[in-house]
């Protein structure tokens, strides 16, 4: 498997690339210079590697939810390089990368994520990782006020994300005794990403490049009542 992934959904900008059953990331925090970093980061994984992406077997990006523009260039990138050198695209929850980030930091099993979607609101999901150490959503994601998060029944949520952070006392009095801990500071890394994104595409889950769509969910009718 060679896959190439991206996310810059946030303030990281990030790339890794899977290759020989390993991966490397390039992690800069660089916010509104995305667009001048992220390409330098996925040629340089490239260049390490002795590839250039025609050798790939597939790429994939963190979809969203997130800063809308960010969303958007991680969108035209893998769109852009997917249609040059045609190959498949996997489009990965930047929520579900980053249950799965803190799965591979803490090991934590049961994550929320929130992420602050600012006008008040969050973008919410929930996540449990499976047998085979990957994030799977157990709720539909959505953005709604923290007031109103959906909560599935358990009593060892981790949270993670900048709305743990944006919201704190919202969202702890919806979720109280349940929430075991939280980082309100961790971001969505293309590391995870790629490893979601391999799964999904060994299980035949990718797109062509024209099908590669960005996820706001602001736009989607997955908002909370």
């Amino acid at each position: 498997m060679k896959l190439l992934a991206i996310d810059t959904s946030g303030d990281a900008c990030s790339a890794a690339l899977i290759f020989d059953n390993s991966i490397e990331q390039r992690l800069e925090i660089a916010p509104r210079r995305h667009g001048e970093r992220i390409l330098m980061l996925m040629q340089a994984l490239l260049d390490e590697a002795e590839l250039q992406v025609i050798d790939l077997d597939a790429l994939a990006f963190g979809c969203g939810p997130g800063s809308f523009t960010g969303v958007r260039m991680a969108t035209a990138v893998i769109q852009g390089a997917a249609f040059a050198a045609n190959l498949p695209v996997v489009a990965i929850s930047t929520l579900a990368a980053l249950a799965q980030g803190q799965f591979r930091r803490g090991g934590q099993r049961h994550v929320l994520t929130a992420l602050d979607a600012r006008m008040g609101e969050v973008y919410w999901g929930c996540f449990t990782i499976d047998n085979n150490d990957l994030a799977v959503s157990c709720a539909a994601e959505r953005v709604c006020a923290p007031s109103q998060v959906a909560l599935p029944k358990r009593a060892d949520w981790f949270g993670v994300g900048s709305g743990f952070n944006a919201y704190a006392p919202e969202l702890s009095s919806v979720i109280g005794h349940s929430l075991h801990g939280i980082d309100p500071f961790a971001h969505c890394e293309a590391q995870d990403v790629a490893v979601l994104a391999a799964a999904a595409f060994d299980a035949g889950q990718y797109v062509s490049a024209e099908g590669a769509m960005p996820v706001y969910l602001r736009d989607q009718v997955t908002r909370c009542q």
